[in-house]
């Protein structure tokens, strides 16, 4: 029991000396001439601050000197509550127009102050900065986004040279292609995506043809939808919806999973060992979305065809076997390849930029989703361009 005793009379002891040499926060003025001399002392840490708090916001609304200078030198102890104060009170009679000095600030100091500085005036300071101009933020705005598209082209055309050359699945040992990835990767992007394509296509072919439909009928002329929806779905809307929910669906897969390999650093392991990330990660999808996109399209084809047949029958009374007559009249081979000639044009653009935003990844989880949904948006917007460029070609050469 005398043990114990002593022990607690010990750590009472101990803690009582270090409590001494703790000592509370205090605010000392002085005025030097042209200047405002402010002296801290004592611990400014968590535990005390609050003992000045008052003290300092009345600071900041005194009227001091122009030149203010605050002295931490005889600050025992310093933590960020403590910085927070100090470096509020500058910004405060910064604001109001004083030069302020801050003198005596130990090393760690230095270190703390400058990082609570940036967090309590950048808002403020930026905030005072004049704005330029719109036109020339309108300027800076396009200069950005074009250099971004410029740097983008280049990783494209990497990309796209380093998959023509060939897989290049290990370094100085050939060109082996890996039919087993390819196959896994068409089954996903292909197979997998028949009854979503099917589905939006259908709709979309029977909106067309109820539309037209409603539309020829005041001129008696309601058997000329099928050379609407025929002409429409073979040169446009098969191979053009067929692209956008590629880009969503897969464009968005493969972003997402390049990415997560580069959180991981799953990427530069494969260049340790000596395998080209761009042979092992992106010919395969290439490669399957080359063979998937056409495959695609002539099922959404056939499905948009599908849907108008089935509106001509019902809002029109167009049996099928009319309709395929006519269809038969109205389209020839030229129209059903000028569609499909787009389409591997249009895999190559979704894998591209797909792969080129999944390698822009870095290691967090923002990246990742901001890289995702800039894939999907850069490859439907390129894969329309494109496709207006196509069309343009096509009236050039008669085709």
């Amino acid at each position: 029991m005398t043990g114990l005793m002593l022990t607690k009379d010990t750590a009472d002891a101990s803690s009582s000396n270090s409590d001494n040499r703790d000592h509370p926060p205090a605010i000392h003025s002085r005025e030097e001439g042209s200047r405002t001399v402010w002296q801290l002392s004592g611990t400014w840490n968590t535990r005390s601050v609050h003992l000045v708090d008052a003290q300092m916001r009345e600071l900041e609304r005194t009227k001091a000197q122009q030149n203010v200078v605050i002295d931490i030198s005889a600050v025992e102890r310093l933590d960020t509550a403590g910085a927070w104060l100090v470096e509020r009170l500058a910004a405060a009679r910064i604001n109001a127009g004083a030069d302020v000095e801050i003198l005596g600030a130990s090393e760690a100091a230095q270190t703390l102050l400058p990082a609570v500085r940036r967090a309590i005036r950048s808002p403020e300071s930026s905030s005072r900065e004049r704005q330029p101009f719109f036109l020339i933020r309108w300027l800076e705005l396009l200069g950005r986004a074009m250099e971004s598209a410029w740097l983008d082209f280049i990783a494209g055309t990497y990309i796209l040279g380093a998959t023509i050359r060939g897989a290049q699945m290990k370094l100085g040992r050939g060109h082996a292609v890996n039919p087993a990835a390819i196959f896994n990767q068409i089954d996903r992007m292909g197979v997998g995506a028949i009854p979503v394509v099917v589905l939006i296509c259908s709709i979309v072919g029977a909106i067309v043809a109820q539309q037209g439909a409603y539309q020829l009928r005041w001129f008696g002329a309601e058997i000329f939808i099928v050379d609407l929806v025929g002409i429409l779905a073979l040169r446009e809307l098969g191979v053009l919806l067929t692209a956008i929910m590629v880009a969503g669906r897969s464009g968005s897969a493969i972003t997402a999973e390049i990415g997560s390999m580069r959180m991981r650093e799953e990427v530069d392991a494969l260049k340790v060992i000596g395998l080209n990330p761009i042979g092992v990660l992106v010919f395969p999808r290439l490669v399957a979305l080359v063979i998937a996109v056409p495959c695609l399209t002539i099922i959404a084809n056939a499905a948009t065809l599908g849907g108008g047949m089935l509106v001509a029958l019902l809002y029109s009374g167009i049996p099928p076997e009319a309709f395929i007559d006519r269809l038969h009249a109205s389209v020839d081979l030229s129209t059903i390849f000028a569609g499909l000639i787009k389409a591997p044009f249009m895999a190559l653009i979704i894998g591209i930029v797909a792969s080129v935003e999944g390698m822009k990844v870095g290691g967090s989880a923002e990246s990742l989703g901001r890289h995702v949904t800039s894939a999907v948006v850069k490859s439907i917007f390129v894969v329309i361009v494109l496709d207006g460029l196509f069309a343009m070609f096509y009236v050039a050469i008669g085709f």
